[in-house]
């Protein structure tokens, strides 16, 4: 299957699904009210999403896996904002793990993704 808009990258639909959490997690109390934080992690998950479609919307390979590797760290660092917000009480264990878990699946697709782009194109292995 062709992938012909961002939309169809599974990366970027994990993305906007941990995104979605991402901005749930963050409108309960006492998180909502930590604005530096909530505003903080909100961006990082945003900017997941947004790295993916920006790259891929910019048809060159070498453009599009400079945008894989801004959106990986990205997805570190929601992760290092993930350990803030269970140290400090914002959410349960239960809420980080399964969260981090998204997050570390959606950085794992987007590692497989920058390595197909960085293969030349027509080599197989």
């Amino acid at each position: 299957m062709k992938i012909e808009r961002f939309e169809d990258l599974v990366a970027w639909q994990k993305a906007r699904e941990l995104t979605r959490q991402i901005y749930l997690m963050t409108k309960k109390e006492p998180f909502s009210k930590d604005f530096g934080l909530r505003e903080q992690i909100q961006r990082a998950a945003v900017s997941i999403m947004s790295n993916l479609a920006e790259g891929f919307e910019r048809g060159s390979r070498s453009e599009f896996h400079q945008f894989l590797v801004i959106a990986k760290a990205s997805c570190a660092e929601l992760r290092s904002q993930l350990y803030i917000a269970l140290d400090v009480g914002y959410i349960t264990p239960q809420e980080f793990e399964r969260i981090y878990g998204l997050s570390v699946e959606v950085s794992r697709i987007i590692g497989g993704l920058k390595s197909s782009i960085k293969k030349p194109k027509g080599k197989e292995s």
